[in-house]
């Protein structure tokens, strides 16, 4: 077994200080150390944390279902046999057994839920897949042990939770649901109103109370020993609570991030920390920490509404400001770039970045092509949209115009524009799929992110994807090629540089640069009409190729490009 080092108990006791003070005993810090030293393992890390390569697939561990095998295997013959040489790594959304939200109410943090399978079909995916799983940390399921012992003022539990005054002030509380922020319960020692952020079913855990972080911390090197090797911070903007405050972002929550990640490193190198913080954008930069000692890896949330936004009006102005705002990380972070995920399109993100009008413009168009919006409470008592619900394919069926026949054309361009930013690119199943509004599942659970988080059968999925003539089999097979061409380019390394081409409203252009060798010049033209570009824009001497379409163009050369095409120019 390897020791843990009088050095390492000295930094580890440091960062706990930083968040509990001089409350800490002996034992505590005793304990913390013997269970880092029980996980420890003698691992170098050989690899870099991430480069071109790396494509990750987002997905329920039951996104796919065929009948008398287990979900997880099956999801295990859908990636060995359609996508293994496009997916390096797989988020596999909360497997354990839980009590709502799709699995965001764990119940208990170290099963495998057994409908979907076990460890060992986790380890199967594992042997050719990096695994990232959800460490569900602000909150657990209120049919958890941990809570009924609460219920029952019993250990483990009777102290892990929020105990409110009902009338405490929450006014400046950030609130990302409209329902109650406290929900009364029958306990051994009366009715106690307890602190629940998301719903009645997710109960907050207390982190002023260290033997709550001392459990999470079990968990997460749980997770490390299993062979995960990115951890997703579930909703950790909102991990520490005091009363008085916004609740959200506060210093104790950073410093739990910045804990997490020396531990988590301390266990395996290799490991990468990811927060999960929909919120605007300048408050999602922070998790990278001051000195970028927090997450490794954090979320574009502005992107997809943004895109979406892009591509229905038709200007590409308030992106590109915005990719002009997306700090260099100088290789110390990077970023996960998305267009669609199992929770809906943030919008609070677009706070700062978009017009309220356009905002508004944007939102009552996602109405008429069948999606919904879901509300957060304001402090006033007043409610504001939170997200957008809708799958990013139907979000794309027209434009601010309405209604047209380029809808694969328009969702082809948004996943090649979100795979040409910086940072590492992620595709939804949903996405990959092509998949329509599950307007049924919104019915039959009545809640709105049903609507982008159905099931496919595996035999009628596979019959699509093989056949010629639909947008399932088109589009899939065209995200793959441009996941080949783009694993292929330097350029497009996560700590490439990336700079604005501004060429006009009518396009988006990027300029990513690994070396001056390796400079890739992406255009997408983001309306419904042809438009002429010079390449005198980007390049005055020299032959050029796009990378897409493999054609060769000469310097000066006026290209037409088609609504929605992107020509990634290569010298």
């Amino acid at each position: 077994m390897t020791s843990l080092s009088e050095g390492a108990k000295v930094r580890i006791e440091k960062l706990l200080r930083r968040i509990y003070g001089d409350s800490l005993d002996d034992n505590y810090l005793d304990a913390i150390f013997q269970l880092v030293e029980d996980n420890l393992k003698n691992i170098q890390c050989e690899l870099e944390k991430w480069n071109n390569s790396d494509i990750i697939l987002i997905t329920y561990g039951n996104s796919i279902r065929k009948q008398d095998e287990r979900p997880l295997q099956t999801l295990h013959r859908f990636l060995q046999e359609y996508v293994k040489d496009d997916i390096n790594i797989v988020h596999i959304l909360p497997f354990f057994p839980y009590s709502s939200d799709d699995g965001f109410s764990v119940i208990n943090y170290y099963e495998v839920d057994s409908e979907l399978g076990s460890w060992d079909d986790i380890s199967r995916i594992n042997e050719k897949f990096d695994i990232m799983t959800d460490l569900v940390i602000n909150h657990i399921s209120r049919k958890s042990e941990w809570f009924q012992n609460f219920l029952v003022d019993k250990h483990p539990g009777k102290d892990y939770f929020i105990k409110m005054d009902p009338e405490t002030d929450i006014s400046s509380v950030t609130r990302p649901r409209s329902g109650s922020l406290f929900t009364l319960f029958k306990t051994a020692k009366g009715e106690k109103y307890v602190w629940t952020t998301f719903s009645s079913d997710q109960i907050d855990l207390d982190f002023r109370n260290p033997w709550v972080l001392y459990e999470m911390l079990r968990v997460l090197f749980f997770y490390l020993q299993k062979g995960v090797r990115i951890i997703r911070l579930d909703a950790i903007a909102y991990l520490w609570k005091k009363p008085g405050t916004s609740c959200i972002h506060l210093p104790e929550t950073h410093r739990i991030v910045n804990l997490i990640r020396e531990l988590a490193e301390l266990i395996n190198p290799e490991v990468i920390i990811l927060t999960e913080t929909n919120v605007p954008h300048k408050e999602n930069l922070s998790y990278f920490g001051e000195n970028y000692d927090e997450a490794h890896m954090i979320y574009q949330f502005s992107l997809p509404s943004l895109l979406l936004y892009t591509l229905h009006a038709g200007c590409s102005k308030y992106l590109s400001r915005w990719i002009d705002t997306v700090p260099e990380t100088n290789g110390k972070g990077t970023y996960v770039n998305f267009t669609a995920s199992h929770d809906g399109i943030g919008v609070r993100a677009l706070e700062g970045i978009l017009p309220e009008k356009e905002k508004k413009d944007l939102l009552q168009k996602m109405v008429e092509f069948g999606g919904y919006i879901s509300t957060k409470m304001n402090p006033d008592g007043s409610e504001s949209p939170y997200e957008l619900n809708i799958a990013y394919f139907d979000a794309l069926k027209g434009t601010k115009k309405g209604l047209d026949s380029l809808q694969e054309q328009r969702f082809i361009c948004s996943q090649t524009i979100m795979m040409t930013l910086k940072g590492i690119p992620a595709f939804y199943i949903h996405s990959l799929t092509a998949t329509r509004n599950d307007i049924e599942g919104v019915e039959r659970t009545g809640r709105y992110r049903s609507i982008n988080r159905g099931k496919l059968d595996y035999e009628e999925l596979i019959f699509s994807l093989t056949a010629k003539k639909n947008s399932k089999s088109r589009i899939f097979y065209e995200l793959k090629r441009l996941i080949r061409i783009r694993k292929k380019q330097p350029a497009f390394h996560p700590d490439s540089e990336q700079y604005v081409i501004h060429c006009g409203d009518v396009f988006l252009g990027i300029k990513r640069i690994a070396s001056e060798e390796n400079i890739i010049w992406s255009i997408s033209n983001i309306t419904d009409e042809k438009q002429r570009f010079s390449l005198d824009t980007v390049i005055k001497k020299g032959d050029i190729i796009d990378l897409i379409e493999n054609r060769s163009y000469q310097s000066g050369s006026v290209i037409m490009l088609k609504p929605y095409q992107t020509l990634w120019l290569k010298k």
